[in-house]
C-alpha cells in the first residue's frame, strides 16, 4: 500500500464513549476512515459513534474488541487493515479508573488496572507496529497518558502508577520503531467532564464527606484556564499527533489539561 492514498485509516480503542468518542468524532471530521473499537457491552454506545461520525459525512467501521485479548487485538488490527486498504494509525484510548486508597486497594483491582491500562497499551502498541511493518509504511501509533502520568493524585495510586507506565512504554517503543518510520506520542489530559470523573467525583466526594460534583470543583481550581476540560480539548490534539503535521515528533507524553501541571 501508498503512504498517499487519499483517506488514511485510524483505529480508536474505547470509543464508545468519552475521550475516545471524542476522538472518533474529529477524526471523522478530518476525513480518516475510523475504525471505532470497544467491548461488547459498549455495542450499542459504539455503533452510536459510527452513527455520529456517518451522519457528519464521515466515514466509520465498528469493530467489538478487547485489548486485554491478543488474539482480539490482533483481529481488531487486520479488520482495520482489510476495510481500509491499510493501517495509517492506532490510537490506543481504552482504559479504565478506580478510586481507593492504598491501604484498602485490593490485589486483583491492582492487577485489573494494570492489564487494562499497561498491557492493553502494550498489545495495542504492538500489534500496530507489527501491522505498519509488514505493510513496509510508515505509520502514527498514539497512547492515553493523563495528567497523572506526572503528578499522581490521591486515592488515584494504582491509575497514577499505569499512566506513568504509558509514557515510559511511549519512549521506549519511539526508540525502538524509528527506523520504521513510525511516530509513537501520548495525550495526557487533565480534569475532563466524562463517565470517568464522574466517578472519581464520586468516589471522592464519598470519602470526603462532600455532596456531588463539591471533589470535582475543588480539582478544578488549580486550571489555569478557569474550567473543566471537554473530550473535543483532548481530540483536536489527537487530530494534531494523527496528522502529517507532527510528523518530526515522537517519544513525547503531551499534556492537554488547561495548565494544571507543566511538563
Amino acid at each position: 500500500m501508498s503512504d498517499q492514498k487519499t483517506q488514511k485509516t485510524v483505529v480508536v480503542t474505547g470509543a464508545a464513549r468519552g475521550i475516545g468518542e471524542g476522538i472518533a468524532q474529529r477524526l471523522g471530521k478530518d476525513g480518516h476512515h475510523v475504525v471505532v473499537a470497544d467491548l461488547g457491552i459498549q455495542e450499542e454506545a459504539l455503533h452510536e459513534t459510527v452513527k455520529s461520525i456517518t451522519d457528519a459525512g464521515g466515514t466509520a467501521t465498528a469493530v467489538i474488541a478487547d485489548v486485554t485479548d491478543p488474539d482480539s487485538v490482533t483481529n481488531l488490527v487486520q479488520t482495520a487493515a482489510k476495510v481500509g486498504d491499510g493501517l495509517d494509525a492506532f490510537v490506543a484510548n481504552a482504559g479504565i479508573a478506580q478510586v481507593e486508597a492504598l491501604l484498602d486497594y485490593k490485589l486483583e483491582d491492582f492487577n485489573k488496572i494494570l492489564n487494562v491500562n499497561v498491557g492493553g497499551l502494550f498489545l495495542s502498541y504492538q500489534a500496530a507496529a507489527k501491522q505498519f511493518i509488514a505493510q513496509g509504511t510508515k505509520g502514527k501509533i498514539i497512547g492515553a497518558a493523563s495528567i497523572v502520568a506526572f503528578r499522581p493524585f490521591a486515592y488515584l495510586g494504582p491509575y497514577s502508577a499505569t499512566k506513568w507506565a504509558v509514557r515510559g512504554l511511549t519512549q521506549a517503543a519511539a526508540m525502538e520503531w524509528a527506523e520504521y518510520g513510525i511516530t509513537v506520542n501520548a495525550y495526557g489530559p487533565g480534569i475532563v467532564g466524562t463517565a470517568m470523573w464522574d466517578l472519581i467525583d464520586e468516589k471522592l466526594a464519598a470519602r470526603n464527606g462532600q455532596q456531588k460534583g463539591e471533589a470535582l470543583a475543588e480539582n478544578a481550581k488549580s486550571i489555569l484556564l478557569g474550567r473543566v476540560s471537554v473530550p473535543n480539548d483532548v481530540a483536536q490534539l489527537v487530530s494534531f499527533l494523527a496528522s502529517p503535521d507532527s510528523d518530526y515528533i515522537t517519544g513525547q507524553t503531551i499534556l492537554v489539561d488547561g495548565g494544571i501541571q507543566f511538563s
